[in-house]
């Protein structure tokens, strides 16, 4: 079954507001059995609009459409849409009841504008807004569901919800579309999927593999489509298996799972603390860890030691070890880590320091160049990664490769 998705507005073309919707509409979609084929957004204009209606009439099941419902002259997505499905505005009574109720709710007054937001195509079956005053509008046509709803997402999503899954549901029957994510880091996307040439062959017909990259980390999307929910649970379940003898060492997490939930995880399994000493990285590592609901049972704290002077006199780093070595290097990254570990009394530390640019790299240490240590009882381990990027990227790259790099020592 296909499915497409409309977006009407300008502020979303001229990236004034950053399309959500979309994304969450697709997901909904995905669970259902559907297939998202396209994904489109178009101005407040009335022909562009007739355009993109012509053009998806016909070509897939459903068109999910969004935006342009309000009360206000640039709102024209309704008058377009009756114009479309050859109707006419009506008053809906029960739709004006909700408006009416929800004003006087508010402490607002009722005015023309508001009453406007009831006049709904007398050829479309409405879908009631409890979240808002502007209803959604179901519509056939050519064997074409269309339902369009608010672009505001609480009341989108209450429409979706409470009305255009289910009858969804109902009307197109029982296709199961099943995703499973496998989240792998340690090495490229070229090279990993030369590592599984032999695990896609063999794949059930039922079953695509996608590669979704973003900063080192790889992604494994299984998705599995057939009638039966615990035929495909149990192929995926296989499969899942198979990734797991194949690759063990380089899957970290199922689903989206990040790294700072599995550091939390391990760390409040084995009721141990993580503090950690950051220069490069400038506390990214230590935003990550406490974004993290219930971080406090196990991370103890930071020092941002972006200068040389706070390494020495906070982290006791050796002015020795910088003035030989540099601030970029194992001698004292691994510093850094013992200092932050018997600064704060924890059971790991975690280090940064680097390059991060666009200035201060050089030839033997260009820009994108990380050391990073992990200290504990059983001793400090430092790793050295060059990366290659612009400031912000390495920023985020670093940390996820020092996040690995603690994982890897927590289930050593």
């Amino acid at each position: 079954m296909k499915a497409q998705i409309i977006t009407i507005g300008d502020e979303l073309l001229i990236g004034q507001t950053v399309d959500t919707n979309s994304a969450w509409m697709g997901a909904e979609l995905s669970k259902i059995g559907f297939d998202v084929t396209r994904i489109t957004s178009v101005h407040d204009r009335h022909d562009d609009i007739i355009e993109m209606l012509q053009s998806v009439t016909g070509n897939t099941e459903v068109v999910l459409i969004t935006g342009g419902l309000g009360p206000t002259s640039d709102d024209i997505t309704k008058h377009t849409l009756c114009e479309f499905f050859n109707s006419r505005l009506v008053v809906n009574s029960q739709v004006l009841q909700m408006v009416e109720a929800l004003m006087k709710k508010r402490g607002l007054p009722m005015n023309e504008n508001n009453r406007r937001q009831a006049e709904v195509p007398d050829s479309c079956k409405v879908l009631t807004n409890a979240a808002g005053t502007a209803p959604g509008m179901w519509f056939e046509k050519a064997n074409t569901v269309f339902i369009s709803m608010p672009g505001v997402p609480v009341e989108m999503k209450y429409i979706m919800n409470q009305h255009a899954i289910p009858e969804l549901k109902r009307k197109f029957g029982s296709q199961v579309i099943i995703h499973k994510n496998i989240m792998t880091y340690g090495t490229s996307e070229a090279k990993l999927a030369e590592i599984l040439t032999g695990f896609e062959e063999t794949l059930p017909s039922q079953i695509k593999l996608a590669y979704l990259p973003s900063y080192g980390i790889n992604k494994l999307r299984l998705t599995a489509t057939g009638t039966e929910p615990s035929e495909i649970h149990a192929l995926i379940i296989e499969q899942v298996r198979k990734l797991n003898s194949l690759i063990p060492d380089l899957i970290f997490a199922e689903d989206e799972t990040s790294f700072e939930e599995v550091i939390g995880r391990l760390l409040r399994e084995r009721r141990m603390t993580l503090s950690t000493a950051e220069s490069c990285t400038g506390g990214r590592i230590a935003g990550m860890i406490t974004s993290v609901p219930g971080s406090s049972d196990y991370f103890m704290g930071s020092v941002i030691a972006y200068n040389n002077d706070i390494k020495k006199k906070l982290l006791g780093v050796d002015n020795k070890l910088l003035n030989g070595y540099g601030a970029v290097s194992s001698e004292v990254v691994a510093a850094m880590s013992e200092g932050a570990r018997r600064l704060m009394c924890t059971d790991y530390s975690l280090a940064t320091t680097g390059i991060a640019g666009p200035d201060g790299g050089s030839e033997s240490k260009p820009v994108g160049t990380i050391w990073i240590a992990v200290n504990s009882r059983r001793g400090t381990f430092t790793e050295k990664h060059v990366f290659g990027g612009d400031r912000n990227t390495n920023i985020t790259r670093f940390s996820i490769a020092a996040l690995n790099m603690l994982r890897k020592q927590i289930i050593s």
